[in-house]
């Protein structure tokens, strides 16, 4: 192997073009692929910018020339030659217009052949991939989403620090807290038996940072959350995470929509249409099933609980009981785009989401056909149609059950639907903001509740005196959600900010006066001396950039993810600890199941 001696890179391989033609130039990178013709070898070269031809000639350096005949696949190389116009141009290369005869040549590293192809749409398992990340990194698309993150990082600290915000730093190693996902615990040596939590987010220390009156804080963190996985979520993830003094809900709205505006402009060169509309939680519930409506397309869902209270078909009659509807989505003119077979794996599809089953019903020239249409007479069934919007050619689908599950399943299936008619164009950018959510979600097993978001969040101020007593499930919350075309990308409220405030709301999740001092004691504590009104928000910044790239698996814009198991494939974590650091920890390990080691 030869070494640089000196030997001094002056271009990227990608930014060669025609007006650097008789320039000496010094290229550096991997070998994508070589074409011997005898007396000329042809040599792709590659670097982060991408690609450039070599021309190594006999007649211009032997020596080069027999050093390139013996090049393969990822060498890594280093490259003096003359800019020339190339003979036989190609228009699908940037550089496609140049190629550098060689008059030097070093060979610095060789390559073993790689496990995977270093290209595009190879077609490999993603195991394979997440095994050799390192190589896999190499592909112009992951390098492309690799830079997109960071472009959407620089813009993000740009326009935060524009407007007074200070990146601070939050600790890593916290108390474990009883809210939220499962934490992530972490034994600590000096204090034997006790534990750290890796955060789930910052949300207390920003809040006390309100309290120690730095105004405005941001910070692009690591977060931790020990859950399943799913294809846009991470055990560990990226926030961008913000948070004001002296404001109003409207006001972080304004800020945040000023920061996706500068970033949808620098990164895709789309204008925004500002302000973002606005959309309640009840009403977004309504129209799509969702919390994160997907507003690309329409099919919303209409109630026809009223309308089939007393008809003749059980399924439907018996779920317009209170906590229960019948509801529709209406595919307007594509019944003939639909068999009985598609329509059934429609069905399988909500089966999914706990619904029993999907009513259908195709409108054509001679009526009504369905299997359910027996049950209905004249006068409702002309109800029926006309509640949903019905004309020759509509397809229409309904669940029935209890309102969650009809919900979640028309919801699901609507998104199905538009997914098999091509609708869901990843060209278009529907963002809006969801407000106005419960405070409290119903687990409806136990019936206990739980903080919808986190029980720093402040009701509003017409139901603040609800929470000792009353509906738990009609209090509203001074939160708010940014959607991005059925993906929550970020979310936020206004913080209680009094102690009295935050001690009835850990009363009203159950807490004991005890507990809660427990836990959060410093938090109440600090509420005591002076804490001005705040809010805030924090975006997932994984899931953001995975929309901007245009892919739907959140591995693709992360350098180096777990798998769907929480693991690394690559350096194989986690692994089992020495028996000598477990017993310097204190801990005793014993594995009930070892099926799974």
């Amino acid at each position: 192997m030869e070494t640089l001696k000196g030997l001094k890179r002056t271009h990227y391989c990608g930014e060669l073009r025609e007006k650097n033609i008789n320039e000496e130039v010094v290229l550096m990178g991997w070998v994508q692929k070589k074409r011997n013709l005898g007396g000329l070898v042809f040599v792709d070269l590659r670097d982060t910018s991408g690609l450039c031809q070599i021309v190594f000639d006999t007649d211009v350096d032997k020596e080069a020339f027999e050093k390139a005949e013996k090049l393969g696949a990822e060498f890594v190389i280093a490259v003096k030659g003359k800019v020339c116009e190339r003979q036989s141009k190609n228009p699908n290369m940037p550089t496609g217009d140049i190629e550098i005869f060689a008059t030097e040549l070093r060979l610095l590293n060789k390559s073993e052949t790689p496990p995977i192809y270093i290209k595009d749409d190879d077609d490999v398992s993603e195991a394979l991939r997440l095994k050799y990340r390192y190589l896999d990194l190499r592909k112009p698309s992951m390098q492309r989403n690799l830079k997109l993150r960071h472009k959407v990082m620089n813009i993000t600290r740009n326009y935060l620090s524009n407007n007074r915000f200070c990146e601070i730093e939050t600790p890593f190693l916290i108390a474990p807290t009883p809210e939220g996902a499962r934490d992530y615990l972490v034994p600590s040596r000096v204090n034997p038996g006790k534990f750290y939590a890796l955060p789930q987010s910052p949300q207390l220390y920003k809040q006390l940072l309100m309290v120690s009156g730095m105004d405005r804080y941001f910070q692009i963190v690591k977060c931790f959350r020990d859950e399943d996985l799913r294809a846009d979520r991470q055990p560990e993830f990226t926030q961008i995470d913000c948070e004001m003094s002296f404001v109003e809900q409207e006001d972080v709205m304004s800020m945040i929509e000023g920061l996706l505006e500068a970033i949808f402009k620098e990164v895709l060169d789309v204008e925004l249409a500002l302000p973002l509309p606005k959309m309640t939680y009840a009403e977004a519930m309504s129209k799509y099933g969702s919390d994160k409506p997907d507003t690309r397309f329409g099919y919303e869902l209409t109630d026809i609980s009223d309308v089939v209270c007393n008809c003749g078909f059980k399924v439907f009659a018996d779920a317009t009981q209170p906590g229960k509807s019948v509801r529709g989505i209406n595919v307007k003119g594509k019944a003939d785009d639909f068999t009985r077979k598609q329509i059934s794996s429609l069905e399988e599809h909500a089966k999914t989401y706990r619904a029993k089953g999907l009513a259908w019903m195709k409108v054509g020239q001679e009526g009504v056909t369905s299997p359910i249409a027996k049950f209905f007479n004249e006068e409702e069934m002309n109800a029926i149609l006309t509640r949903m919007n019905a004309e020759v050619g509509d397809l229409l689908l309904f669940v029935a059950d209890k309102n969650s599950i009809v919900f979640d399943a028309l919801g699901q299936v609507r998104l199905e639907v538009a997914n098999r008619l091509n609708l869901l164009d990843k060209n278009v950018y529907n963002l809006l903001w969801v407000t106005e959510f419960p405070v409290f979600e119903e687990d409806e097993e136990t019936g206990t509740f739980s903080a919808m978001h986190h029980p720093f969040t402040s009701p509003m101020d017409e139901d603040l005196d609800k929470l000792e007593e009353g509906d738990k499930s009609s209090l509203r919350a001074k939160a708010y959600d940014i959607v991005l075309n059925g993906y929550e990308i970020g979310g936020g409220s206004v913080r209680i900010s009094n102690s009295d405030v935050q001690s009835r709301m850990f009363k009203a999740l159950g807490f004991t006066e005890e507990r809660a001092n427990e836990k959060f004691g410093y938090l109440l504590e600090a509420f005591k001396y002076g804490t001005p009104p705040h809010a805030g928000l924090a975006f997932g910044l994984d899931r953001l950039v995975m929309l901007l790239a245009g892919t739907d698996n959140i591995r693709e814009v992360i350098a180096f993810p777990k798998n769907q198991n929480a693991v690394c494939p690559m350096t194989n974590a986690p692994t089992l600890a020495e028996d000598e650091q477990l017993e310097e920890l204190s801990i005793k390990v014993d594995i009930k199941d070892n099926e799974n080691m």
